[in-house]
């Protein structure tokens, strides 16, 4: 009969999976450190996007995914976590000690059900879609499976069907797309973020992550320019020219907007990122009209009832040839004196 693992082994094995969740610009904002039987999951303000994202928002929801990534992979090994989301106040973004957004302990408990595995084994598998869908229609009843996945984190997925609202949100996304081309100092923030074809980095944008050109869509929904200009990015898988659709658009939204909130809307996120993954669906995600104040009070007050909007979601079907990459976990779990966990001579 083999050892239990020891909490530094728990601790390990969860932040190996938690750093796979998806963050903006792939900065993964985040450390861990282990107290005991306790992790607790912090935001990391030095990779907080200081122009683009100077409340912290994206951050704590780049984190909140992690922290959905932590449990998961608690209940893939028999536990049941004890969560206890606790942003701090105040402004998650401000230099100093990195922002605590939430402890977690465990305690045994049933084995994991066949829908948690299928949600652990897409954890490393599934990749952020940038581009353009097939045309065919999503498998039945997935839809109503994601709109449950957000409820159960505390936030809402508000599928926007009607072609006029369509449209709408499709322009404030090209709207921001082209306001923010234009402002010099996010594009020398994006630069720090997008690293040229072959530089060996564990964070960032790859240019093995994003389409090497633009899918263009009707309605169209632009994606981030990271490439800016050169040319970067994956070749479309088939040279010939075929009717590329948009997808399913959606909102993912919370009814107020707090710190609390963000981490929800994160987990919410990849609960229905690897909702999705099972079901043999991608989504594609776009924060651009969030970062610009006037454009995300248009969302609100125009396309998403008054609900506070923090992504816009493509759900299509697609062949994926994304390739991404991950800090060390090594790097980002520390024991609770501020040492790395199981670091040599501590």
């Amino acid at each position: 009969m083999s050892q239990p693992m020891t909490a530094e082994q728990i601790a390990r094995y969860v932040v190996a999976e938690a750093v796979w969740a998806p963050s903006v610009n792939n900065t993964q904002p985040w450390r861990f450190t282990l107290d005991g039987e306790q992790i607790s999951l912090h935001a990391d303000p030095g990779r907080r996007l200081a122009v683009a994202d100077p409340d912290g928002r994206e951050m704590m929801i780049s984190c909140g995914a992690a922290l959905f990534n932590v449990r998961l992979a608690l209940r893939s090994l028999g536990y049941i976590p004890e969560t206890h989301v606790r942003p701090e106040p105040g402004q998650p973004g401000q230099p100093g000690q990195p922002a605590l957004v939430a402890r977690v302990s465990w305690r045994p408990g049933v084995a994991a059900d066949e829908f948690e595995r299928r949600l652990f084994a897409r954890i490393r598998a599934r990749r952020t879609h940038r581009g353009a869908f097939d045309p065919e229609p999503l498998p039945p009843d997935l839809l109503a499976a994601l709109r449950t996945a957000a409820v159960r984190e505390g936030a809402a997925l508000r599928i926007v069907a009607d072609d006029g609202r369509r449209a709408a949100l499709a322009a404030a996304v090209q709207s921001a797309e082209h306001e923010l081309s234009r402002d010099g100092e996010r594009l020398r923030e994006l630069a720090r973020w997008t690293p040229a074809p072959g530089r060996a980095c564990r964070d960032g944008v790859p240019a093995t992550s994003y389409p090497a050109r633009a899918e263009h869509t009707e309605p169209y929904f632009p994606g981030r320019d990271f490439a800016r200009g050169h040319g970067w990015g994956v070749p479309p898988l088939s040279p010939a020219t075929s009717h590329r659709a948009a997808g399913v658009a959606g909102l993912l939204t919370t009814a107020a907007d707090r710190p609390l909130d963000w981490v929800n809307a994160g987990q919410a996120l990849q609960r229905i990122l690897l909702t999705a993954s099972v079901c043999g669906a991608a989504v594609a995600l776009h924060s651009q009209p969030f970062e610009l104040p006037m454009l995300r009070e248009f969302i609100r007050t125009q396309l998403s009832d008054g609900a506070h909007p923090h992504l816009v979601l493509r759900i299509g079907l697609v062949i994926q040839a994304a390739a991404s990459v991950r800090r060390d976990p090594g790097d980002v779990l520390f024991a609770s004196g501020g040492d790395r966990a199981g670091a040599g001579g501590g």
